[in-house]
Formats: structure tokens, sequence, C-alpha cells
């Protein structure tokens, strides 16, 4: 049992809260239907990105067994079968569809966009990561479409500025991800991923630094725009750019001096002072909109 759960990778939910983000820029995040929806879609992206996962360790078995890490994945080491795994891909696609159907409203176009992530990334873990670049664009892609679809099932409407700082943000995870690749690559002579090869130190570390510097200035112009100016009711939201500068910056240094980006959920769950930085982020930006611009 402990091997079916392994292989469905419960720890990397986590990466579905980007379906709350519209709520949380958008200063909808305590209305309950809203919230209901939202809560309903993240689960549904949970079930479905499960499989996915199950779909992609199906794939690349043989491959898994050749890799010094990847090789104790349940399928790679011979305790999940194939068959088993083809059921559990199907099993949670099932459960993630027919939680889409529980919400109140938009439930199809919210679905709709469901099957799209799920189609782009079959197509993802088949072939399309096989090409550098293409393959973090689609990683940051998928961002994309989780906090749309959470803005579609929550019927919020979607700033620009969200929808190009998370590709933004998740392009700049994704390079720092690919960083570890070329590492291993460069130890051992051998590439983690077909790719890797088109991908060096020098150009992975200027793609971290352009992507993080284009995401500050992104989330700056974001805070100052009168368009979000307006929506708050208030101007004081750029003190919030601090924060963003400091877990870029503490995520440059994990992928370059303690060289272990190779997984940003890991590296979430288990870095307490990325935690701190993400969570006082939040404190000051629900502080703001929600108490400061309450007292003016």
């Amino acid at each position: 049992m402990k091997s079916i759960v392994q292989l469905t990778r419960p720890h990397q939910w986590v990466k579905n809260i980007f379906v709350l983000l519209p709520l949380f820029f958008s200063g909808s995040l305590f209305h309950p239907t809203a919230l209901y929806s939202s809560v309903i879609t993240m689960l549904s992206f949970c079930f479905i990105a499960s499989s996915v996962y199950c779909f992609n360790d199906i794939y690349d078995v043989e491959a898994d067994r050749k890799h010094d890490v990847k090789c104790a994945r349940p399928i790679a080491s011979g305790r999940v079968s194939i068959t088993t795994a083809y059921l559990l891909m199907a099993l949670m696609l099932a459960i993630g569809v027919s939680l889409a159907f529980l919400l109140p409203e938009n439930r199809y176009e919210t679905l709709g966009i469901l099957m799209f992530y799920y189609g782009m990334n079959l197509c993802y873990c088949a072939k399309l990561k096989q090409y550098a670049i293409i393959d973090v664009c689609i990683v940051a892609f998928g961002f994309v479409l989780r906090i749309l679809s959470g803005g579609v099932s929550s019927g919020v409407m979607l700033s620009k500025w969200i929808v190009l700082m998370t590709f933004l943000l998740t392009l700049f995870l994704s390079f720092a991800k690919r960083r570890d690749d070329v590492l291993r690559m460069n130890e051992t002579g051998e590439a983690p991923r077909k790719n890797t090869i088109r991908y060096n130190t020098t150009f992975i570390n200027q793609a971290i630094t352009i992507t993080a510097a284009v995401t500050l200035v992104c989330y700056i112009m974001y805070t100052v725009s009168p368009e979000t100016i307006a929506n708050f009711h208030t101007d004081h939201l750029y003190l919030t750019s601090v924060f963003v500068l400091l877990g870029l910056l503490r995520y440059i240094q994990i992928s370059v001096v303690d060289k272990k980006s190779g997984d940003p959920t890991k590296v979430m769950i288990h870095d307490r002072f990325m935690q701190l930085i993400v969570l006082a982020f939040g404190l000051a930006f629900l502080f703001i909109i929600y108490v400061f611009k309450n007292s003016q």
C-alpha cells in the first residue's frame, strides 16, 4: 500500500496551491462559495496530476531502472506492477474528473482546462520533455493552467500580472531544477534526461538570473499598477516586494551554492528560511489588503 501511495506522489500536491492564488490576489480569499470552488478544483488537480505521475513512471520505467535515484521508484524497483499502475492511473483520473462535477458553477469550463492539462502532460511525458527549453515552458504553462482553473471555477477575473508572474516564477524554478541535472551529468558523465545535453551551467545560470530579475520586476509593476491600486484601494503593496526578492535570492543560493534545487517541492518542505519568507509574504500581503486598507 505504501508503494502505491508513493506512486501517486502526494508530496507534490503542494504545487496545486497555485489554484488558490486567484482568490488570494483578488482579495476574495474568505468568500465561502469562491473558496469552496477553488478547494474542489485544487483537489481535482491533485488527483489528475497523480494520474500523470503514474503514466510518467510507466513510460520511463526502463530509464528509471538505470538511474541512481529514480531506480527506487515503485515501478522501476518492481514493488508495483505496470498493470496495477495503469489501474491506479485510471482511478486517479476518474476521481479528479468526478470532483470537478461538484463545482457549483463553470464546471465544464474548469473540466476543459483540467483535461487540457492532462493531455498536455501526457504528451510531455511521452515526447515533449525531450526538447530543451520546450520542457521547462510546458512545466511553467502547467502552473498557468492551475491559476486559470482556479479563476474560472471561483468566478474571479484574472489579472494579466498574475498570469505573467506565475509563468515567470515557475519557469525560474524549472531552470533551477534543470541545473541539478546538469551538475549530475557533469559528475557522472551520463545525462539524467535526454535533453540535458542541450543545457550547461553557463546557460542555466544566465537563464535563472534573467527569469528571476524579470519575475521581480513584473511583481513590482503589479503592485504599483493603477489596476492593482484601484482593486485593493491601497498603494502599499509594493512593500511586499522585499519578500519576493528575498525568496528569489534564497532559492538562487540553494541552487548555486548548496546545489540542492532538484525538487522545488522538497525545498519548500524542508527549508525553514524559505518557509519563513513565504509566510512573511503571505501575512504582509493579507495585512495590507484586509487590515491596513480598512484602517485608513
